[in-house]
C-alpha cells in the first residue's frame, strides 16, 4: 500500500466496516490465522513428500480412469451417506 501503519489501520477500519456480517466472520477467521504463530509456522512448513506404494498408485490411476467416465460425487452426497452433517463439521471445527 505504501502508507504508513497508522494510515494502514485506519483504512482496513474503514473497510471492515463496509462488510455484511458473512465477509466479517471470514475476515475475522482469516485475521484469525495470521496472527496464529503455530498457523503460521504450518502454513510456511516445507512440504514432506511422502513416497507413495506401488498400491497407492494403482488406487490413484484407477480413480483417475473412473472419474474419466462418471460424474464426480458431490460433497453434500458423501456427508449425507456418511451421515455427517454441517453441524457436526462445525462442532469439531470448535473442539479444536
Amino acid at each position: 500500500m505504501g502508507m504508513d501503519m497508522a494510515t494502514d489501520k485506519q483504512h482496513a477500519y474503514q473497510l471492515i466496516d463496509q462488510l455484511d456480517a458473512g465477509q466479517l466472520d471470514a475476515v475475522v477467521r482469516l485475521l484469525q490465522v495470521m496472527t496464529d504463530p503455530v498457523a503460521r509456522a504450518l502454513a510456511n512448513a516445507p512440504v514432506e513428500e511422502e513416497e507413495l506404494t506401488p498400491e497407492a498408485i494403482k488406487a490413484l490411476d484407477e480413480s483417475r480412469e473412473w472419474l474419466k467416465h462418471n460424474p464426480g460425487i458431490p460433497h453434500e452426497q458423501v456427508m449425507a451417506e456418511l451421515g455427517i452433517t454441517e453441524d457436526d463439521i462445525d462442532r469439531c471445527k470448535k473442539a479444536r
